[in-house]
């Protein structure tokens, strides 16, 4: 969890280092057709899978929802500073627990709406609204989590489906369809450091999703969530050594109480058995 957070904060480090000049849907489509060239060798395997209409329908809504989600995120991470998109990000799990009760039935028992206030206490210390001038990017990141939040609880029905291999490649080729007319509306031609940057995103993103899976393998949950925390203050780090960017103490007791309801709330399902709320790792691009 260690190594995943310093590869997920890579790759915002390096579409920071990107800028404005590359629209942001642009950016996306590109990270995602450079990605499919690592999904290349299990093409064979998934070519002969037939899915039932169903089952393609809601492969299709979980595309369109990771779409919106990768753009908006593109798009915060031009706008906002590295702290600030990271600690906002941990605001994913706290919206698929509100959003299970509406759509997988779960019930919203009162520690987990205390968890989901102080969340939403966090979210407010770091937008802070009244007090500065709230910038465009902060409410796309808002909209990014709730995207992606859909997108999560899409994937939990399927995989229980179908294999979870197979819902990471047809959610890669979905947002790679799903991203292409949107880059294609805004083309703008990369150079060739931009495409190496791009492709340095795909394979932290990558990387990060595979040594993810090894330590939910290695850990309970309740053991490796905590160390999401780490991701806050590399964010923090990096944002202040390369970008010149400011340490807002506000941003990190805003992000450090949104994930401590985060962590409460997977040690109370981890207790109670049951397994809703995703690592804050999982619902990245």
């Amino acid at each position: 969890m260690v190594v995943t957070g310093l590869c997920f904060v890579a790759v915002t480090a390096l579409v920071k280092s990107l800028g404005q000049r590359i629209p942001a849907q642009e950016s996306a489509f590109l990270r995602y057709v450079l990605g499919l060239v690592f999904l290349l060798p299990m093409a064979g395997q998934f070519m002969q899978v037939r899915l039932t209409p169903r089952l393609w329908r809601l492969f299709s809504l979980r595309a369109l929802f990771h779409t919106g989600g990768v753009v908006l995120w593109f798009y915060a991470m031009t706008r906002i500073p590295i702290a600030e998109v990271t600690a906002m990000n941990y605001l994913n799990p706290v919206y698929v627990t509100v959003l299970a009760v509406f759509f997988l039935g779960e019930r919203l028992a009162l520690r987990r709406v205390m968890a989901i206030v102080a969340a939403l206490l966090g979210a407010v210390m770091i937008l802070r609204p009244g007090f500065r001038e709230l910038d465009p990017g902060h409410f796309a990141m808002l909209a990014a989590a709730l995207f992606f939040a859909g997108s999560y609880l899409l994937a939990k029905i399927l995989s229980g489906e179908v294999s979870a291999a197979l819902v990471v490649v047809l959610l890669s080729v979905g947002v790679t369809i799903g991203l292409a007319p949107l880059a294609i509306a805004v083309w703008v031609w990369p150079t060739w450091w931009e495409l190496l940057i791009l492709l340095g995103v795909a394979l932290f993103a990558t990387s990060g999703h595979y040594t993810m899976t090894l330590a939910f393998a290695a850990a309970p949950v309740t053991v490796t969530q905590p160390v999401t925390f780490l991701q806050l203050v590399w964010a923090v780090v990096l944002g202040a050594v390369l970008f010149a960017e400011p340490v807002d103490p506000w941003v990190i007791a805003g992000g450090s109480l949104i994930l401590a309801a985060v962590v409460f709330i997977t040690w109370r399902e981890a207790v109670l058995k049951r397994r809703v709320t995703p690592l804050v790792s999982e619902t990245k691009n």
